[in-house]
């Protein structure tokens, strides 16, 4: 079996995160805690678990937050930051932009700094055949935004921008939730992703998301992105506080893998770590 596990991921954490503000109002959402772990930290431990040593992370919002609770260092991972001075007018395609020197340097993980998962997310990713590849689960009517449809072969065939719960009673496919979660090869990201970001960000679209680019690439320039299918595991996309409640349940009986393990606590010590700070 093929199997991909890269040593490096960029992680999307600019936004301002409004939808849960009070509780941004004086830290980004990435530094929002879920049962006493934030989304970041929690991301962090489980790139390291896969062997990643090596994450850039694009910052704008209460920037000075995510470097003083992340340092340069994380475990053994190694921190870099890419700033946007414009995350209040732009959209995670932009932020992704920023970070195409990263995406340069060879397979990648990209993350949106939104999500809270387990490790065996990731692990089910580097396991795909694929060299490209998108973690998706079950869209249900809790959920909310970007979804995808399959194809026979299991492969991402369309990205279908704001979705709810509505969508799932009218007849048609199957739709499931992209979970921020993606494995890009060095050959996609150098051939075609990258260059197509360019060519997006300099043609004014500086305000699209992720998944606008994906559908993009996927619909005009042939991108085959292989969905891999998380049905069983937890992981929750925060946009909001009803989000955030429904995350704390999904992971209140998993202490071991969302909070507080032994690589949390010593990067808390070594990095003096109180995300309240700004």
């Amino acid at each position: 079996m093929t199997m991909h596990f890269p040593t490096k991921a960029v992680i999307l954490a600019a936004g301002s995160g409004s939808r849960l503000r009070p509780l941004t109002d004086l830290r980004p959402k990435p530094l929002v805690e879920v049962n006493g772990t934030s989304i970041l930290h929690n991301a962090l431990r489980n790139l390291e678990a896969l062997g990643v040593d090596d994450v850039t992370i694009v910052v704008g919002y209460r920037k000075d937050a995510i470097q003083y609770s992340c340092g340069t260092r994380f475990g053994n991972i190694a921190i870099s930051y890419v700033e946007s001075n414009v995350f209040d007018q732009t959209g995670s395609a932009y932020s992704l932009w920023l970070a195409r020197d990263a995406l340069l340097s060879g397979d990648t993980y990209l993350l949106e700094g939104d999500v809270f998962f387990e490790a065996q997310a990731l692990r089910e990713l580097a396991l795909s055949p694929a060299p490209n590849a998108a973690a998706v689960a079950p869209f249900d009517a809790a959920m909310e935004g970007s979804a995808v449809v399959l194809s026979d072969e299991g492969f991402i065939s369309e990205v279908r921008l704001k979705q709810t719960a509505e969508n799932l009673v009218v007849p048609g496919p199957a739709l499931f939730k992209t979970m921020n979660l993606l494995r890009l090869s060095a050959t996609a990201l150098r051939g075609v992703i990258v260059p197509v970001l360019n060519d997006m960000i300099r043609s004014g679209a500086a305000k699209a998301y992720t998944e606008e680019l994906l559908g993009h690439l996927i619909d005009r320039h042939g991108l085959q992105l292989a969905a891999v299918r998380c049905d069983e595991l937890r992981w929750y996309e925060i946009d909001n506080a009803d989000d955030l409640r429904i995350a704390e349940g999904i992971f209140a009986d998993a202490v071991g893998r969302s909070s507080g393990g032994p690589l949390e606590a010593e990067a808390a010590r070594s990095n003096h770590d109180d995300p309240s700070i700004v």
